[in-house]
């Protein structure tokens, strides 16, 4: 008997795709008709080909940009991984505490972007900062609005602060799913700490952990807010990650073709290294 197949349901996604097509599409194909053409005003435009991707494969600026902006997602992803890790395996598991630990460790997800560069901004400053006033009074001499390298580590510890709680919560998450006989066999066989996480905890949290690790790659590749509301890309142009330097190039010099051209490598850039990071943790996800 032929099973049979009602289609009727898509017209209830059909406003969505709309909305998505309305939201995302259309801008989308602006975005590329700005990235092959070039305009004297008047809204007047003519075909530039791949004029601007080719300016910027030969331009210094982009790849520093790039340079900078690989850096900061890998020193990123590897301290907040393996601390969410540590942090979610000396979480309390059941009672009070476990709940009230949780509710501490969503806060800092739950404030905006903006807010948080705010907060460190401030927090970081000399004058009335408590971070900055207590490491100067520590014989530091701290200015992250001068030094580069105390720009880098306001930049990457306020990102440590804000984000590492979300990959602890995934992970707690997927310590919460193995179930108590591993860890009783576990105790017979006599397994020592590391091997229980070893062999039974890692392997349980591969799967989120693949998850908190797509995330947090694209989310630092593609930080904008933050860096800028604490450091404005500087001092010079040290902190000025792919994003900084593309709406730089947008609004601050309405390099509107360049800026489109930007964009759409900006994004196959992030496109393929998501691609890469999921298809190297799937086949090891697989031997494992």
């Amino acid at each position: 008997m032929e099973k049979t197949v009602n289609h009727k349901a898509w017209f209830l996604v059909l406003p969505v795709l709309m909305l998505v097509a309305f939201s995302a599409v259309i801008p989308l194909m602006t975005v590329v008709n700005y990235a092959f053409q070039d305009t004297f005003g008047n809204n007047v435009f003519f075909w530039h080909g791949l004029g601007w991707f080719e300016d910027l494969l030969h331009s210094d600026r982009m790849w520093n940009a790039l340079w900078r902006q690989l850096a900061f997602s890998g020193i990123i992803l590897a301290i907040e991984i393996p601390l969410g890790v540590f942090v979610a395996l000396n979480m309390p598991k059941r009672g009070v505490w476990a709940s009230v630990v949780l509710v501490l460790m969503s806060l800092p997800l739950l404030i905006p972007w903006n807010v948080v560069g705010t907060i460190w901004q401030i927090f970081g400053r000399v004058d009335i900062g408590l971070l900055g006033y207590a490491l100067n009074s520590l014989g530091i001499n701290y200015n992250y609005t001068q030094n580069p390298a105390h720009a880098w580590a306001t930049v990457i510890v306020m990102d440590v602060w804000h984000w590492t709680s979300l990959v602890a919560l995934l992970a707690y998450a997927g310590l919460q799913s193995i179930p108590d006989a591993y860890y009783q066999a576990a105790r017979i066989d006599q397994a020592s700490r590391w091997k229980v996480f070893r062999h039974i905890e890692l392997p349980k949290m591969a799967g989120v952990l693949m998850i908190a690790t797509l995330l947090r790659f694209m989310d630092s590749f593609m930080i904008y807010t933050e860096p800028f509301v604490v450091t404005g890309g500087g001092p010079g142009s040290a902190t000025t990650f792919l994003s900084i330097d593309l709406v730089k190039m947008a609004l601050g010099q309405f390099d509107l073709g360049p800026a489109a051209a930007f964009s759409l490598m900006y994004f196959l850039v992030i496109l393929l290294i998501s691609w890469v990071f999921y298809t190297v943790m799937t086949n090891l996800d697989k031997r494992g």
